[in-house]
C-alpha cells in the first residue's frame, strides 16, 4: 500500500518550484527567442514581398521605357530617313538640271562647230571637186 506522508507535500512542492524554476530559466527565454525568430522571418518576408513586387513594378516600368525609346528611335530613323530622301530629290533634280544646262550648252557648241566645219569646207568645195573630177578623169580639168 501507499504511505502519505510529508514526503510527498515535500514531493509537490519540489516538482511546482521544479517547473516555475525551468519555466523561468529555460522555457520563457527560448519562447521569447522563438516568437523574435518568427517575427524577424515575417518581417524578412514581407520585405521580400515589398521588394519583389518593387522589383516587378520597375521591371515593367523600364520595359515600357525601352519600348517607348524603341519607338521614338523608329520615328526618328524614319525622319532621317524620310530627309534624306527629300536632300536626295533635291540634289537630284539639281544635278539634273545642271546637266540639262551642260547638254544645251554642248549641243550649242557642237552646232556652232558643225557650222564653222561647214563653212570651212563650203570654202575649198571646188577645189575638192576639181581634184576629185582630176582623179576621176585622169587628166587636169
Amino acid at each position: 500500500m501507499v504511505n502519505l506522508d510529508v514526503s510527498i507535500v515535500f514531493q509537490i512542492v519540489n516538482f511546482l518550484f521544479l517547473i516555475w524554476a525551468l519555466n523561468t530559466v529555460l522555457y520563457k527565454p527560448i519562447r521569447s527567442i522563438l516568437k523574435q525568430r518568427k517575427e524577424k522571418i515575417e518581417g524578412l518576408e514581407q520585405g521580400v514581398e515589398t521588394l519583389t513586387g518593387d522589383a516587378t513594378q520597375k521591371e515593367e516600368a523600364f520595359a515600357s521605357g525601352i519600348k517607348e525609346a524603341r519607338a521614338m528611335g523608329l520615328k526618328e530613323k524614319e525622319a532621317l530617313v524620310e530627309a534624306a530622301a527629300e536632300e536626295e530629290k533635291a540634289i537630284i533634280d539639281r544635278i539634273s538640271q545642271k546637266a540639262q544646262a551642260n547638254l544645251v550648252e554642248i549641243r550649242k557648241q557642237i552646232a556652232d562647230e558643225a557650222q564653222s566645219a561647214r563653212s570651212a569646207l563650203e570654202k575649198e568645195i571646188e577645189s575638192f571637186s576639181e581634184a576629185i573630177g582630176q582623179k576621176i578623169l585622169g587628166r587636169a580639168i
